[in-house]
């Protein structure tokens, strides 16, 4: 299908942040004094992708307020070394290079704060083929990724167009956040998450790598 509009997840779809993620994580459990909990950084690779605080409760058990304090020292070093531990999959440029070429509009949707996002984005040069950009409000720690989607939709003047419009994420967050928005998700199998996890969720369509996620977006 020809598809006037892609939205792109950020992490473990047009890049691979698990490193700066998980070294964070490890630093803030540490910081919360369960540096058990943060032994095994295969593990912590769950903490790609959904918000922060839910999974800091989720996975430590901790408090809305314990989960609060660990994503403030979390943000102690990923604002400043692990966001750095980065990098776009092999192909990514000349996906967004095709795409932007055929005058599909494109789009970032992502859970990370929307400082962050903008800061990786520019740091490796992929801002440009973008004509919306937006992340979570670092103020809405409880933002869904639904709601950064309809805000996303809107900035594209989408909102009643929805069927010419398709997500790309790599977690079922997004294949969920996807579907309260109203949109479609292609599942990509590169990143975080697994084909199982995907299937479901519900996804349309999976790709192995980004030349396969080209071809299901018509190039």
């Amino acid at each position: 299908m020809k598809y006037q509009g892609v939205l792109f997840d950020l992490d473990g779809t047009l890049t691979a942040s698990g490193e700066g993620i998980t070294k964070s994580v490890q630093y803030a459990l540490k910081k919360m004094g369960r540096p058990d909990l943060g032994k095994d950084r295969k593990k912590l690779e769950v903490f790609v992708g959904p918000p922060l605080l839910e999974q800091f409760m989720d996975y430590a058990g901790f408090s809305e307020e314990e989960a609060a304090e660990a994503v403030k020292y979390y943000r102690e070093r990923y604002n400043v070394t692990g966001i750095f531990e980065n990098q776009p999959y092999p192909g990514i440029k000349e996906l967004l290079e095709g795409l932007k070429e055929k005058g599909i509009t494109l789009a970032v949707a992502s859970s990370k704060p929307d400082q962050m996002v903008k800061i990786v984005l520019d740091h490796f040069q992929l801002d440009t083929y973008f004509d919306v950009i937006m992340g979570s409000d670092i103020n809405r720690p409880k933002m869904t990724k639904a709601e950064v989607i309809l805000q996303v939709l809107e900035k594209m003047n989408c909102l009643d167009e929805r069927e010419q419009v398709i997500m790309v994420g790599d977690r079922h967050y997004d294949v969920l956040g996807a579907k309260e928005a109203g949109l479609s998700c292609i599942g990509v199998t590169y990143g975080y998450g697994t084909k199982e996890e995907l299937l479901r969720a519900g996804v349309v369509k999976t790709a192995d790598n980004t030349r396969e996620l080209g071809k299901l977006l018509g190039l």
